[in-house]
């Protein structure tokens, strides 16, 4: 049990029968009436976020988030397999369940499967991945210092925004949070 006085950034509780990440808290002392803490919470399965204010002797069960590394196997259709690396189990998750996150992930590569109680909600991509680039217009010699970019589809099929300099057959760095070039490799 963890109370609202003592929240910190990060921390997960159950409320109102979901799972809830403190985004951002403040404790208020106003000259008149009781102390509380004001909050920002983020709904961890909708991605949601709402603002309440609570009692600082409320109490909330702490929520507990397993992240477990599991391999991407491959999708069929609506369903994208992973592969327990431990145990060889193998699981089946719907397109809901997964939505972007694979964009920049191939088969048969590590991402961390998040669940509460047993129930997976979100899969996290690693940080950054190295994509080679199927498909760009071609690049021209000296466009390096200009700044400006052009799209590229890379090899799972996602579009990056790259300098111009990139060419096909490029392999390159991508941030996963962002979607954004980092560097050739």
């Amino acid at each position: 049990m963890v109370d609202a006085g003592s929240f910190r950034n990060g921390v997960t509780i159950e409320y109102e029968n979901n799972i809830w990440q403190i985004i951002e808290f403040q404790h208020v002392k106003p000259g008149k009436g009781a102390a509380f803490v004001r909050t920002k919470l983020k709904n961890i399965k909708t991605g949601g976020v709402i603002e309440k204010s609570f009692r600082p002797t409320e109490k909330f069960e702490e929520a507990r988030i397993d992240r477990k590394d599991m391999q991407y196997l491959y999708n069929d259709g609506d369903l994208y397999y992973f592969m327990d690396q431990d145990t060889y189990d193998q699981i089946a998750l719907s397109a809901d369940q997964i939505g972007t996150a694979l964009k920049f992930v191939k088969e048969n590569e590590l991402v961390k499967i998040c669940s509460h109680k047993g129930e997976v909600f979100s899969v996290e991509p690693p940080l950054f991945v190295e994509l080679e680039i199927t498909e760009t217009e071609p690049g021209f010699k000296g466009d390096t210092a200009t700044g400006a970019s052009k799209p590229a589809i890379v090899e799972t099929g996602a579009q990056v925004m790259v300098p111009l300099f990139v060419e096909e057959g490029n392999v390159i760095k991508i941030d996963t949070r962002t979607g954004e070039y980092l560097s050739r490799v």
